[in-house]
């Protein structure tokens, strides 16, 4: 694209990619400038050793704690952002989730709009992604206006098995919805496609389902290695140049429209090392929000052995259930999701105990069921994300971590009940990205909030953030659909506004 486009899109994740499918049509020019590069078919994306053993995949970068510890975050930078990684799993928030909602410690805040406004976008993005499912099985799932256009993903047999188990104990096991075309993916080398790379090998990530639709429109190009400097923005508040670094050498350009994606930590971490002598807190922080009220789901994995039980599944993640999500099952205050992880093999575990032979790991593997519990982090002004010099400085004040332990172990007891008498747990901790959000949220008053209702900066009138920075909680559910769902209204909502206008 040799002119200055009318659009630019800083990231190609699930929120970048989602909102250039939407806009491609319009014929507006569009850039999506991506830090990364494709991510290429090599052995190691399916090589457990590769990815849980010797970290292959895992960025050369290191994050720090207020108190000047460092750690290896955990992020991905390429096309398609961290979704070329990701479960696949796409479910929509609850009903209940855009409302306030009491939790054991503190009060989720309300969405600045209810599930009914988002939820022709959550069928779209449903399409979009090509999820496989089924309604009605999940008693917490909200009405849906359009049917998934595919079936679920089948159980196999050990999983049918543990499904059965679960219903027996009086709990409503659903089909997860899943963004995976399952007979490409097995084709290809038969694993799970939990954190396991794709390259085109089935998983509907963003890359290649948004992003692919995209650019095929002759309007949308992608340049990769692209990594944004900064944001400059004129007095009026419009953004006037974007500065960034392409293959080593510095370039500014000057779209009409800039949408920030570069995901929950990186876009905040971009606004606020945006700063200038007008704005000396950063870019669309007149509020000071900016970076705060970060939330990373509070999440463990749990383990079910059974010594006559046999896994011999290869991907395993088809099930999980909600009959503790909105409340503890007694009355109490909700606790959580769960949902079973891609399936653990003796090499996988291999990377959480080194010292273990996988040979004795496999005795513990092969009569094991693995299950991924998920709470709700909520938003705290103290839990942020700030920039010292070139350093990401992470503040992260974990919330409602007493309920993550009751989901745990009401877990646990479920699983006893089902027949099997060892369960182990193990908590995920910052350096597994587990759906961070929040650091740049939407709402209605500028004065509490960088972004209005369609995500554009109230300070900045052609500046928008669209991915998981603008969710105002973090629900207890995997996000993906949710900023996709929104990434596609937030572009209807600009070929409203600003292109038809």
């Amino acid at each position: 694209m040799s002119e200055t486009p009318d659009i630019v899109i800083i990231g190609s994740g699930i929120g970048g990619a989602t909102v250039a499918a939407g806009l491609a049509a319009s014929g507006a020019r569009i850039l999506i400038l991506e830090a990364g590069d494709h991510l290429p078919d090599r052995p190691e994306n399916r090589d457990p050793r590769a990815i849980f053993q010797r970290g292959h995949f895992r960025p050369k970068e290191t994050w720090y704690e207020r108190d000047g510890t460092g750690f290896n975050p955990g992020n991905y930078y390429n096309v398609g952002g961290n979704s070329k990684f990701f479960g696949a799993v796409m479910l929509r928030y609850r009903r209940e989730d855009f409302a306030e909602l009491a939790h054991l410690e503190g009060v989720s805040p309300a969405w600045p709009f209810p599930y009914e406004e988002l939820e022709p976008w959550y069928s779209r993005a449903e399409h979009m992604y090509h999820v496989r499912g089924r309604q009605g099985e999940d008693p917490s799932e909200p009405p849906h206006s359009a049917d998934y256009a595919y079936p679920p993903i089948p159980d196999e047999p050990p999983i049918a098995d543990v499904r059965a188990r679960l219903k027996a104990q009086g709990l409503h096991p659903f089909s997860l919805p899943l963004a995976v075309d399952i007979d490409r993916w097995l084709a290809k080398a038969k694993t799970p496609w939990d954190a396991h790379p794709n390259s085109n090998d089935g998983k509907m990530d963003a890359e290649a389902s948004a992003l692919s639709i995209a650019l095929r429109h002759p309007n949308v190009s992608l340049k990769t290695r692209a990594r944004v400097l900064r944001l400059e923005a004129g007095d009026n508040g419009a953004i006037e140049r974007i500065h960034y670094e392409h293959d080593g050498a510095t370039a500014v350009m000057s779209p009409k429209l800039v949408i920030l994606a570069a995901g929950a930590v990186q876009s905040a971490v971009l606004l606020l090392r945006s700063a200038d002598g007008r704005r000396p807190r950063g870019l669309a922080n007149g509020s000071d929000q900016v970076g705060r009220n970060f939330m990373n789901h509070n999440s463990s994995a749990v383990i079910a052995i059974a010594p006559r039980y046999r896994n011999t599944s290869i991907y395993q993640k088809t099930i999980g259930f909600n009959d503790f999500y909105l409340s503890d099952g007694e009355g109490g205050p909700p606790l959580g999701n769960v949902q079973l992880l891609g399936r653990i093999s003796a090499p996988v575990l291999k990377g959480t105990l080194p010292k273990i032979p996988e040979w004795a790991l496999a005795q513990i593997t092969d009569r094991a069921i693995d299950f991924y519990a998920m709470s709700e982090d909520i938003p705290h002004p103290e839990s942020r994300i700030m920039v010292e010099g070139e350093r990401i400085v992470l503040q992260w004040h974990r919330t409602n971590w007493d309920a993550h332990l009751r989901l745990v172990s009401k877990l646990k007891a479920v699983l006893k009940a089902a027949g099997f008498p060892l369960v182990l747990s193990r908590p995920f901790d910052k350096r597994t990205p587990s759906h961070q959000c929040g650091t740049v949220r939407m709402g209605t008053d500028p004065a509490t909030a960088p972004l209005d209702t369609f995500c554009r900066a109230f300070e900045h009138p052609n500046l928008f953030v669209v991915d998981a920075s603008f969710l105002p909680t973090s629900a207890a559910v995997n996000p993906a659909l949710t900023i996709a769902a929104q990434a596609l209204r937030v572009a209807d909502h600009i070929i409203a506004t600003e292109i038809a206008a």
